[in-house]
C-alpha cells in the first residue's frame, strides 16, 4: 500500500477488526451497486471512501430535478445526465484510488448473472419488486452475498441475505416471488429525504462487514425504521423449506 493510501485510510487501519490486512482486502474487493438513486448515492459514497477498490454500478435513469432532494450524490448541473455517469463522477471525486464502472441500464434477468458473477457483494438499491427478485435470483444462483435495502414515506428497511450459508434465507424467503405488494414509487408516495440516508449509510456498513468477514451480520434479520418516532423494529427471518428461488441450493 503506497504512503497515500495509508494516510487516505489512516482511520480505518487504526482500527483492531481492520488494520492494514483489512484495508487490502477492501482495496481488492468487488461491489456491484443495484441502483444510482436515493439509496445507491450515500452506499457507493461509503463504498468509495471506505476504498472499496472497484465499484460496478448499474442504473437506466437519467438525474431529474427532483432527485435532487435526497439523491445526494447528484448536483443541478447534472440533470439530464445519466446517473451512473453522475455517480462515477461523484465517487472519483471522493477517492480517485478506486475504480468506478458505471452502466446504463436495466438490471434484469438476464443482464443480472454476468455482472454479479463477478461481484464480492451485492448492494440492491433499486426501488422496484421485480427488479429486487432478479437481483436475489442471481445472487442465489452465484452465491454472492446481497444488502438489500428499501426506503418509502417514513419507512425503511433493511437485511442481508447471504446465500453462503446453508441456513440462511434468501429475499425470496421474506418476500415471496408471487406475492408481489402494489407498486410503490417516490413519484407518487414521497420520501422523507434523510431517510434515504440513514438506510444507504447502512447498507455500506453491512457490505463492509462482509467483504472484512466481520461478524455477525444482518442475515436472517430485517430492521424496520420508523422514522417519525426513529423506531426500529428487528424481525427474525427463517429460510423456508419451500422457497421458489433457494430451496434445495
Amino acid at each position: 500500500m503506497q504512503d497515500d493510501a495509508l494516510l487516505r485510510y489512516s482511520r480505518h487501519i487504526l482500527l483492531d477488526e481492520i488494520g492494514i490486512e483489512g484495508q487490502e482486502r477492501l482495496n481488492a474487493a468487488h461491489a456491484l451497486v443495484i441502483g444510482a438513486g436515493g439509496l445507491g448515492s450515500p452506499a457507493a459514497m461509503y463504498l468509495a471512501c471506505a476504498g472499496v477498490g472497484q465499484i460496478t454500478v448499474l442504473d437506466p435513469d437519467t438525474v431529474d430535478l427532483t432527485n435532487l432532494q435526497r439523491q445526494i450524490a447528484h448536483t443541478t448541473p447534472r440533470v439530464g445526465e445519466s446517473k451512473v455517469s453522475s455517480l462515477a463522477t461523484t465517487l472519483q471525486g471522493l477517492n480517485p484510488l478506486v475504480r468506478v464502472t458505471p452502466v446504463h441500464g436495466k438490471a434484469d434477468a438476464d443482464t443480472l448473472p454476468a455482472w454479479v458473477q463477478q461481484a464480492d457483494v451485492v448492494l440492491d438499491c433499486c426501488d422496484n419488486f421485480s427488479t429486487r427478485q432478479a437481483v436475489n435470483a442471481a445472487c442465489v444462483a452465484h452465491r454472492t452475498p446481497l444488502v438489500s435495502g428499501a426506503a418509502i414515506r417514513f419507512d425503511g428497511q433493511i437485511s442481508v441475505f447471504d446465500p453462503r450459508a446453508d441456513d440462511a434465507p434468501c429475499y425470496a424467503c421474506a418476500f415471496p416471488p408471487g406475492d408481489a405488494p402494489p407498486e410503490t414509487q417516490c413519484a407518487t408516495m414521497g420520501v422523507f429525504a434523510p431517510l434515504v440516508g440513514i438506510i444507504g449509510a447502512m447498507q455500506a456498513a453491512e457490505a463492509l462487514k462482509l467483504l472484512l468477514g466481520l461478524s455477525p451480520s444482518l442475515a436472517g434479520r430485517l430492521l424496520m425504521l420508523d422514522a417519525r418516532g426513529m423506531e426500529w423494529t428487528d424481525v427474525r427471518l427463517p429460510r423456508q423449506a419451500n422457497c421458489p428461488v433457494c430451496a434445495g441450493r
